[in-house]
């Protein structure tokens, strides 16, 4: 985001100073905004002031509304001023502020959400949270011009009661932050998590619960691993359901391609328009592993589409991803996505819109209800009810004409679009959702045989250790505007090891498993907790704040945790360090009374889990990667879902000194006549080693 080198620093607050695009787009406010720091904690202590905190995030639809409605309002800047210190947060550069206030949030008031909205104390303890305020009171909901004298008066009348509610708040947050550690999962964990998910399956649309529906791959990665070992169960059959409704539905981006942030209604079709790196990570890897699956081309073509996308307009040209896409342009909601069919008709000619209009189903009065007044106003979601192949059946077409002529139309309706006003992009990169998306590409290079994805991960991870971290090795979590900058949280750490994995498994650059290794190192030296195991989700040299936390569940994202300990699993076999399995065991151990209660809300610790109770594969391939008959048995296992194996390829020669010091068991390991050779383990006992691919896939299971 660029600033407005014509207007003065006086007419700006604090915030014009900061990297980040949110709080750069609240710099102009008439609020005195404070970003987070001692400044701002110094003079509430010196003035006896409140802290407002106000956490959102550049692409939050409600957190532009709150900014229009509120905070470039004169009039409740002035008492904003009066009454309190504001602090201006962006959730996505400190999450770790975020995850605590939240916390409280949910535990007040049952919800929470973005903008989220505090008031504390000048020493961080709340008393008052919740979401998007208002300026004044409607349906119930107050608003500022309500609530702010209100807690004027009680902070004036009544301060050594709120400071005891403030107390209180703050001990039941240190409470719930402490987990009890209990024994190691069985394999009954993962059959109960199954069921919690199978209880909450939406049949007739697919995904979990109702409306508003979340995409939570991670359910998916479970679900996939549960299939290969309950072959009866109905795992793959609601993994596929969900993402065919998915690509089909008004949340995916039919036009420019990727995935909307969720869908505001049970069957998909009416999105939250914003787009997250983080969603288009981990949806193309679940579209990857049903791929890998099932092979079934549709779910190839999906994943390629979101690559496409990231790679055109996330991709920096130093190589890391952007952070989002904002839902809004305009000032409006969607504008940048939606059609009416008149300007189909100007782009496409009558013929050809009529049928365009078939196939996505609009309607000259629009195929939606506004949100805020609840009529139709003649824009179009462009979506699918059925596959263009069945579509085509309807039609009495050839199949293969019907999609030639809608890729031409969505290419004509593309490039009307760019000429658009677009949403605005967080242009910050984020080192965890870039882990994601690392990891993401290389699964993608390795399944559908496809070099430059390999070539985009490769670049996205050098420009994260080449930019991204301190003098010392350890990680920074974000880089914009040539600065990188905040402590490596866990989620950091985690994802870029995750994404260190998958590229050593994708090129076998002994560089990269080294780099996993180290990461993994600092993670337990800096993050481990010692007493009750697991990782905290901020280092043991961070700001202190008002809790340590320490958490397992799945959001949006997956847990740190649940990533770190298969990271660790992962680690382990591919190194023999049986003190990473161990500490994996005892994440599983941290958490277990937690996951215990309903094993379905933490299927990224499940998908560890699965892993760990095995059967798992260790396979080492003797040979120089660049020999066919090598490339022949990597292709092999790549072109197969194998989620619970390892490989490493020792070379031949000198390469292979490099990896025996990472992985001192392959030193034995020789080629069989001089040909390329598959040694396989399975639950700790190894086969005869062999030349032949169909032979190493038999002692896999394949």
């Amino acid at each position: 985001m660029a600033r407005d080198k014509n207007t003065s620093e006086k007419s700006h607050n604090r915030l014009i100073h900061e990297k980040s695009p949110y709080l750069l787009q609240h710099a102009a406010n008439p609020v005195d905004w404070y970003p987070w720091g001692e400044e701002a904690f110094k003079k509430a202590r010196s003035e006896e002031k409140l802290i407002f905190l106000s956490i959102g995030y550049a692409t939050c639809h409600w957190c532009h509304v709150m900014e229009r409605e509120s905070f470039e309002d004169p009039e409740v800047a002035e008492l904003l001023n009066e009454v309190f210190v504001p602090i201006k947060v962006d959730r996505e550069e400190r999450p770790d502020v975020d995850g605590i206030y939240m916390t409280v949030c949910q535990m007040l008031t049952g919800s929470g959400g973005w903008p989220l909205t505090v008031v504390m104390t000048p020493d961080k303890k709340p008393l008052f949270a919740g979401t998007y305020i208002p300026k004044h009171g409607r349906f119930g909901r107050p608003g500022l011009m309500e609530v702010v004298p209100e807690i004027r008066s009680l902070w004036q009348a009544r301060r050594a009661e709120l400071l005891r509610s403030a107390e209180q708040i703050a001990e039941r947050l240190k409470q719930i932050s402490v987990s009890e550690p209990g024994g190691s999962p069985t394999e009954a964990v993962l059959h109960t998590g199954y069921e919690n998910l199978a209880g909450h399956f939406d049949t007739t649309h697919g995904g979990f619960g109702d409306a508003p529906k979340f995409p939570t791959p991670h359910n998916f990665f479970f679900l996939l691993r549960y299939a290969r070992r309950q072959p009866e169960a109905k795992a793959l059959e609601m993994v596929e359901r969900t993402l065919q409704a998915m690509r089909l539905g008004g949340i995916y981006d039919h036009v420019g391609f990727g995935f909307h942030r969720y869908s505001t209604d049970n069957a998909w079709l009416l999105p939250h328009f914003e787009k997250m790196l983080y969603d288009q990570a981990m949806l193309a890897l679940a579209y990857a592993e049903v791929f890998q699956l099932t092979r079934k081309q549709e779910y190839q073509e999906t994943a390629r589409e979101i690559l496409t996308y990231v790679l055109r307009d996330m991709t920096s040209d130093a190589g890391g991803f952007f952070s989002a896409e904002d839902a809004d342009s305009e000032g409006e909601e969607g504008k940048f996505y939606v059609w009416t069919e008149e300007e189909l008709e100007q782009v496409l000619g009558r013929e050809e819109a009529r049928l365009i209009a078939r196939i996505f189903n609009t309607q000259p009065t629009g195929n939606f209800h506004e949100e805020a007044s609840g009529e139709r106003k003649g824009r179009n979601i462009l979506h699918l009810k059925k596959q263009v192949e069945e579509l085509a059946r309807d039609f009495g077409m050839d199949p293969r004409e019907l999609s030639e002529r809608v890729e031409s139309a969505r290419k004509k309706l593309f490039n009307v679009r760019e000429k658009r006003i677009r949403p605005l992009r967080d242009d910050k990169v984020l080192a965890d959702w870039n882990g994601l998306m690392i990891a993401a590409f290389a699964r993608a290079a390795q399944s559908f045989d496809e070099p430059a994805y390999g070539d985009a991960a490769v670049k996205a991870m050098q420009f994260i250790l080449d930019s991204m971290r301190e003098a010392d090795g350890r990680l920074l979590h974000r880089f914009r505007d040539e600065e990188a900058s905040i402590q490596g949280n866990l989620d950091d750490y985690a994802f870029v090891t995750w994404g260190l994995i998958e590229l050593y498994d994708l090129t076998f650059d002994v560089t990269y498993l080294r780099e996993a290794l180290t990461m993994t190192r600092d993670l337990i030296a800096h993050f481990w907790d010692h007493e009750q195991g697991g990782f905290y989700f901020t280092p043991d040299d961070g700001e202190e704040l008002l809790v340590r936390r320490k958490e397992i569940y799945d959001g949006a994202i997956p847990s740190g945790n649940s990533v770190a300990m298969l990271n660790l699993l992962r680690l382990s076999r591919i190194t023999g360090d049986a003190d990473l399995e161990e500490k994996a065991s005892q994440i599983a151990a941290a958490f277990s009374r937690k996951v215990e209660q309903f094993p379905g809300a933490f299927t990224q610790l499940l998908t560890a889990v699965d892993f760990a109770l095995g059967p798992t594969h260790e396979v080492v391939i003797v040979g120089r990667s660049e020999d066919e008959d090598t490339r022949r048995l990597v292709g092999a296992l790549r072109r197969r879902f194998l989620p619970n194996k390892v490989v490493v390829l020792r070379p031949t020669g000198q390469e292979a000194h490099e990896i025996a010091r990472l992985v001192p068991h392959v030193k034995p390991y020789a080629a069989v006549e001089g040909r390329p050779t598959a040694y396989v383990c399975s639950n700790y006992a190894c086969e005869l080693p062999t030349t032949d691919a169909a032979e190493m896939l038999r002692i896999l299971g394949e």
